[in-house]
């Protein structure tokens, strides 16, 4: 063997060498960090008008055609000079536009800013929850919306519920996925890693645990 090899400040030096090389090159996520290259990340989302939401129609100069109004369950709304217009699916900014154009036959270069005071979204992108939730509903969804935002909503889960055998429903173009969620260990444990993202439209089944 050799002698330099047998003297201890050698040996302390080689081990930590290695030590810092197994540091550097191995595993780039930490134990007990959440490793966020595996998530969904949330899509940039422009918020859409929908039946049930309530807008505030403001035409600059002309207050008697500016009002507060819903948007009716078949998703249009009428204001003085404008009858059934279709807000839902629109952005606040598309719906002033197209005001503005119908608008023009009786107001000169009319100005409509349109403001979303009460919020339901489209139905086809409002998160849904059903099962084994404390209140199960509907929600409108919101940018950068997780998991957990949806479970304060509803009030979390109920004593028979099996959270960790939870499922989020979503479609995408065209094809529904299923994928498992963790909601014992997100509310109960803590454990942040099973907070996701969730996106418009994605539906929450919870089921039912059979002891």
């Amino acid at each position: 063997m050799n002698k330099l090899l047998t003297k201890p400040s050698l040996w302390l030096t080689m081990l930590s060498a290695l030590l810092t090389t197994m540091i550097f090159s191995g595993c780039s996520t930490t134990p007990g960090m959440l490793d966020t290259n595996n998530l969904v990340q949330p899509v940039p989302h422009d918020y859409l008008i929908g039946p049930g939401d309530t807008v505030n129609v403001v035409v600059w100069r002309n207050p008697e055609v500016s009002l507060v109004i819903p948007v009716r369950p078949d998703g249009k709304i009428t204001t003085p000079l404008v009858e059934d217009i279709v807000a839902s699916g629109k952005t606040s900014t598309q719906l002033a536009r197209d005001i503005e154009k119908a608008l023009a036959k009786f107001i000169q270069q009319p100005v409509v800013t349109v403001i979303v005071t009460a919020f339901s979204g489209p139905f086809d992108e409002q998160i849904r929850v059903i099962g084994q939730a404390l209140k199960p509903q509907s929600m409108p969804y919101r940018e950068g919306m997780s998991l957990m935002d949806v479970m304060i909503t509803v009030g979390g889960i109920t004593d028979f519920a099996s959270g960790n055998k939870a499922n989020i429903i979503r479609t995408v173009n065209g094809k529904r996925q299923t994928l498992n969620v963790r909601l014992n260990d997100l509310i109960k444990e803590g454990d942040i890693s099973a907070n996701v993202p969730v996106q418009p439209g994605d539906v929450l089944v919870i089921p039912q645990s059979f002891f």
